[in-house]
């Protein structure tokens, strides 16, 4: 697609596995933890709008339209039905595309994510003005606590595309900010894993469990200690885990 970024790691005749970053991120969000799922699966990413190397398009955009965005990428590689694993707001698109085109999915893990809407479990002020602090690198250092426990020493990818315009930026904080899936949960009729961090106050944890009763079937595991990027600091056993759900 032109104007679409799409990337694919693995074997072409592999089971296809969609993975769908956080917020104002771009593909890059997976560098260091999609290998894994490349041994099983041929793995799918894409530019969102306005990251990386897609087209910033003009007109409305939602966790809906990049759930359509998604579709598209599908059907641009071929693929007529995929597992899918979002985070963050990765997880909220991932709502959608399996409410909006439910022949897509097979099935679907949802991590650090919350159902949007007057329901959900919104961060707090405090987390708000962390994420609002003018100095760079002092918001860099908070996003870094946000997403990781003090014992964290490695590389990060989850802190934001670089490349991204401050117009691009507030947008996809609109897109996120929008989303509201309550009404279409019940309606998710595929294997849904939903995973999360005891310690998240970006999205906190109670929204698991609002995912877990709304999504017909769905399991809920917590990772005890984990923030934001737990999917990231326990890579090593939250994979295996979301490897074992996928079989």
């Amino acid at each position: 697609m032109r104007d679409l970024a799409i990337q694919v790691l693995g074997h072409e005749l592999a089971p296809a596995l969609l993975l769908l970053p956080g917020q104002a991120n771009s593909h890059r969000w997976w560098n260091g933890l999609r290998e894994p799922f490349a041994d099983r699966y041929r793995t799918i990413t894409f530019d969102y709008r306005g990251t990386g190397d897609s087209a910033s398009a003009p007109g409305p955009w939602s966790t809906a339209s990049f759930a359509d965005d998604a579709a598209a990428v599908l059907d641009e590689v071929g693929v007529e039905c995929a597992a899918v694993y979002g985070t963050s707001m990765g997880g909220r698109v991932a709502q959608m595309l399996a409410i909006d085109h439910p022949g897509r999915v097979r099935a679907l893990v949802l991590a650090c994510t919350t159902p949007g809407g007057e329901r959900a479990i919104e961060r707090g002020q405090d987390v708000r003005r962390l994420l609002a602090e003018p100095d760079r690198a002092k918001r860099r250092a908070a996003l870094l606590d946000l997403m990781y426990t003090p014992a964290w020493s490695g590389e990060s990818n989850l802190l934001g595309d670089p490349t991204m315009t401050a117009d691009a930026s507030r947008r996809h904080l609109r897109v996120s900010a929008g989303h509201d899936a309550w009404d279409g949960l019940p309606r998710i009729a595929v294997p849904t894993l939903v995973l999360h961090g005891s310690d998240d106050r970006m999205a906190p944890v109670e929204n698991a469990a609002l995912l877990g009763d709304r999504i017909p079937g769905a399991r809920v595991r917590i990772t005890a200690a984990g923030r934001h990027g737990f999917f990231d600091e326990f890579a090593e056993s939250v994979s295996r885990e979301v490897l074992d759900f996928l079989g």
